[in-house]
C-alpha cells in the first residue's frame, strides 16, 4: 500500500510516522507513506495556499490552484484507489471503513486547514470525505495520522500476530473483552478462572459474553446497530 498525504504543516506528521506500526510497516516494504508540502504548489513567492472567502467573513480558504497542481502531478505517478479529504463534515471513521480501505493499493489525502478547501476542489477531486469525530482540529494531519494507522495495521504480515486485528474492539461490532496477564493474583484481585483453564470453547464463550456486557454497558448504540446485538444482549442478561 502506498498513503500520501498533501498538507501545509508536513512537521506534525513526522513523529507519528517514525515509529512503531507504521514504521514496522515500512521497514518491511509492506506500507509507504509520503508526506507532500501543498507549498511547494504555491505559484507565489510567499508559498501561499490560502486566500480570503467570497462573501466575507471569519477565516481564510485553501485555494484550488496549488491543490489541483498537486493532485494532478500526483496523479501522473499513480492511479488512486481513493482521494480523501480529512473533514469534520464527512463520513464517520470506523472500523469497516478501515477495513475497506485496507483492501486499496493506493490512497491519497488531503489535509484541511483553516476555514478549509475551496468547495470545488472537493467537487472535482475528491472521492470519499472523512471525519474522525464530531470535534474540530486545527487541521487534517492529526486526523490522517489516525486513518493511516488504523488502516496499515490491518494489511497482512504488519502485525507480529495477524490474529490480533482480528480480534480488536469493533471487529464483530461489539467492544473487545477485559484482558488479563500475569500475576494471575494481584493483592487478591485474581484473573477470571475460566482464562486459566486451558478450555479454548470455554474461553471463547466467555469472551463472547464479556463482549457483550462491556459493550451494552459502554455503547449501547453498536447493539442497537447490529443486526444480532439485542438478542445476544438479552440472552446474555438472562
Amino acid at each position: 500500500m502506498h498513503i500520501d498525504i498533501v498538507t501545509v504543516v508536513p512537521g506534525l506528521l513526522e513523529g507519528p510516522f517514525a515509529h512503531s506500526i507504521l514504521k514496522r510497516a515500512e521497514d518491511k516494504g509492506l506500507a509507504s507513506i509520503r508526506v507532500i508540502n501543498l507549498r511547494d504548489y504555491s505559484s507565489s513567492k510567499q508559498k501561499q495556499v490560502d486566500d480570503y472567502a467570497f462573501g466575507g467573513g471569519a477565516g481564510m480558504v485553501m485555494s484550488i490552484e496549488p491543490i489541483a497542481r498537486c493532485i494532478e502531478a500526483l496523479q501522473k505517478e499513480r492511479t488512486y484507489d481513493e482521494i480523501i479529504y480529512m473533514t469534520p463534515d464527512g463520513d464517520r471513521f470506523d472500523q469497516p471503513m478501515a477495513n475497506a480501505l485496507s483492501l486499496h493499493q493506493n490512497l491519497l489525502i488531503l489535509c484541511g486547514h483553516y476555514k478549509g478547501v475551496d468547495e470545488r476542489v472537493r467537487e472535482r477531486f475528491i472521492t470519499k470525505e472523512i471525519s474522525i469525530g464530531d470535534f474540530v482540529l486545527s487541521g487534517g494531519e492529526l486526523a490522517a495520522a489516525v486513518v493511516a494507522d488504523a488502516v496499515i495495521r490491518l494489511i497482512p504480515g504488519v502485525l507480529n500476530d495477524e490474529t490480533s486485528a482480528l480480534t480488536d474492539s469493533f471487529q464483530d461490532g461489539l467492544l473487545a473483552p477485559p484482558v488479563y496477564t500475569r500475576p494471575a493474583d494481584y493483592e487478591g484481585m485474581k484473573v477470571p478462572e475460566v482464562l486459566l483453564s486451558g478450555h479454548e470453547a470455554k474461553i471463547n464463550e466467555w469472551r463472547f459474553e464479556a463482549s457483550v456486557r462491556r459493550t451494552q454497558e459502554r455503547r449501547p448504540d453498536l447493539l442497537r446497530n447490529k443486526e444480532t446485538g439485542k438478542s445476544d444482549a438479552e440472552s446474555y442478561k438472562k
